[in-house]
């Protein structure tokens, strides 16, 4: 995918100022609701343990468009998949993740937290999540806290491109990361992947940000608390889409329908997907 380039301000506020569709002031229709992709946060996280086989594998039977994965990087190297920076909330061990060797954090039950009939479920390796789901549903890849394992930006391409996933088709791999200067590295790696910008401040929805923004980002993903139909309205006239996080309620969904957002990242993907 080409980036896009900066659009002008004169141009930008003028699509500011027109008007909305109608549409934003009516309930979504199923059609309308198909539209929006469904992104499984960390997997189906309501209803198994975050970034678990357990947890893509349902977010693949309800019918998510997306599973979102948070890679970081074990003592000895390797990518896996966990959100902390240290696996006291999600396994039965203690520690930083960059502190455990694979085969620790492997030997790690990332599953009993949720419930007994999880146990024993490991951590996952980025490989083994590329090579288990690439071609069964969309993968949106959140590199979590890059400053703490330097040159993890180019072992994640590494690994794409082994796969021949760096040239994905129907926009299936995305990468994002609230570190802005990790994520314009991955641009320049992967010019083909698209790449967004994960915020929950209000700061970086100003135009000048945004516009910032759009020289090497496609999607501008925001908390669903800083969301309103101006800010949507900002990041389409710039030519990127937008996908709110994290929606844990219906009304929350709802919400997201009605400003028109592009992507809905929700740790129940059956308040995204009407055939849930």
């Amino acid at each position: 995918m080409r980036k896009k380039l900066l659009v002008g301000t004169g141009m930008a506020l003028s699509l500011l100022l027109s008007p909305f569709s109608q549409s934003f002031a009516e309930q979504p229709t199923v059609g309308e609701r198909k539209q929006v992709s469904n992104v499984a946060h960390r997997g189906a996280t309501a209803y198994t343990p975050e970034n678990t086989i357990a947890a893509f594998d349902l977010a693949v039977d309800m019918k998510a468009d997306y599973i979102e994965i948070d890679v970081q990087r074990s003592k000895d190297g390797e990518l896996v998949l966990i959100h902390d920076t240290t696996v006291d909330r999600t396994t039965d061990g203690t520690g930083k993740v960059g502190d455990l060797t694979l085969e620790q954090l492997r030997s790690l039950d990332a599953g009993s937290w949720k419930g007994e009939q999880f146990a024993g479920e490991p951590i996952p390796t980025f490989q083994e999540i590329l090579d288990h789901y690439h071609g069964k549903i969309g993968i949106l890849i959140e590199l979590k806290a890059p400053e703490l394992y330097p040159g993890i930006e180019e072992q994640v391409a590494a690994a794409l491109i082994e796969r021949n996933l760096h040239k994905p088709q129907n926009e299936k791999i995305i990468i994002q990361s609230f570190n802005f200067e990790s994520i314009k590295k991955m641009d320049q790696l992967l010019p083909k992947v698209p790449i967004g910008v994960l915020t929950s401040n209000r700061a970086d929805t100003t135009l000048e940000a945004l516009q910032e923004f759009s020289t090497y980002a496609d999607w501008f993903n925001p908390s669903y608390g800083i969301v309103t139909e101006e800010l949507v309205n900002q990041v389409h006239s710039l030519g990127m889409q937008i996908g709110s996080w994290t929606v844990r309620s219906q009304e929350a969904a709802d919400f997201l329908f009605e400003m028109g957002v592009d992507a809905i990242i929700s740790d129940y993907p059956d308040y995204v997907d009407p055939r849930n």
